[in-house]
């Protein structure tokens, strides 16, 4: 196991404790956090949860299965009409958590993570630095690496990071990814660390913990493969609450997410990342086969004669 090594002034200088959270598509980042954000908001903490995808779906299991007008969509609505855009116009409420989703243009009409750059700029004209919360956590994808989604790394804008993966290779991948670009933005003079993985679907084979092991980050929590998550889950029902079966989960979750520390972690080589499974679960043991002129060509290719001259002596 690798060193366990913190930032130096691991704990949070700043009264509110800005913390992104990274993951592949689909891996469960939004289902996590609004049951994370709905529990802290009943252990008595003020929280933002801002989404940062430009699907805008982070909330929704929030507010129901509702969908919240997005900041960049209702700034665009309100530049036409020639009206200024407010916090209440996109920032909405439920049982003590504050959410609200940053938006991105529609397929193949613009740059995501260039939308996510816009949308932090329109947050701060509506006072962002001003705000008196204990927590805003905010909702990325992980598995795109543009400027945009790495802009909270890049520019210290969170104190540290959190990644959500599962035991499968893909959203393993994309965590590792996630390590490195802290790592990176670190020996650039950043200050950003990783607190630690939460394993979503969590089925029993280990190659979640193996990862966090030998990267140097801890296990904040392990949300197992459950029907009973699922379907709920399914039905935009909130599982974090502190009367469920699941509530102990979360509040185990939103204590350890506010306590823990930014790390320094050691991200693995393809072939490290590759060893945490077996062989069979993923493909190796295939030999790669150079291919020739003749196998680009067809069958019936011809080799031309070269047309360079070649001048003697």
């Amino acid at each position: 196991m690798n060193a366990i090594t913190p930032v130096e002034g691991a704990r949070p200088e700043r009264e509110t404790q800005i913390i992104a959270i990274y993951g592949k598509g689909g891996i469960g980042k939004s289902f996590t956090l609004a049951n994370l954000s709905y529990m802290m908001a009943q252990q008595g903490k003020r929280v933002l949860l801002i989404g940062c995808d430009p699907k805008s779906d982070t909330t929704s299991l929030l507010f129901g299965g509702k969908a919240c007008p997005t900041i960049i969509e209702t700034s665009s609505k309100k530049k036409l009409a020639g009206e200024d855009i407010s916090i209440s116009d996109v920032c909405f409420k439920r049982d003590g958590v504050f959410a609200m989703e940053l938006g991105g243009p529609e397929v193949g009409r613009g740059c995501g993570g260039r939308g996510i750059i816009h949308g932090f700029e329109l947050l701060e004209k509506l006072g962002f630095h001003e705000w008196g919360f204990d927590y805003v956590l905010l909702d990325f994808l992980g598995d795109v690496v543009c400027g945009g989604f790495g802009l909270p790394i890049a520019r210290d804008m969170c104190q540290k990071v959190i990644v959500v993966g599962s035991n499968d290779l893909q959203s393993l991948y994309v965590a590792n990814n996630v390590c490195s670009a802290v790592e990176y933005f670190r020996k650039l003079g950043g200050n950003v660390g990783v607190a630690g993985l939460v394993i979503n679907k969590d089925d029993g084979t280990g190659e979640a913990q193996a990862f966090a092991q030998s990267v140097g980050i801890p296990v904040l929590a392990a949300i197992p493969a459950n029907e009973d998550i699922r379907r709920k889950s399914a039905n935009y029902e909130i599982i974090g609450r502190p009367e469920s079966a699941w509530g102990p989960l979360f509040a185990e979750l939103g204590l350890a997410v506010a306590e823990a520390p930014p790390l320094h972690p050691t991200p693995l080589s393809p072939e490290g990342l590759l060893d945490l499974f077996k062989s069979q679960d993923v493909g190796r043991g295939v030999v790669l086969e150079p291919a020739s002129f003749e196998d680009m060509c067809g069958r019936d290719a011809v080799t031309k004669p070269s047309l360079e001259i070649v001048y003697d002596g």
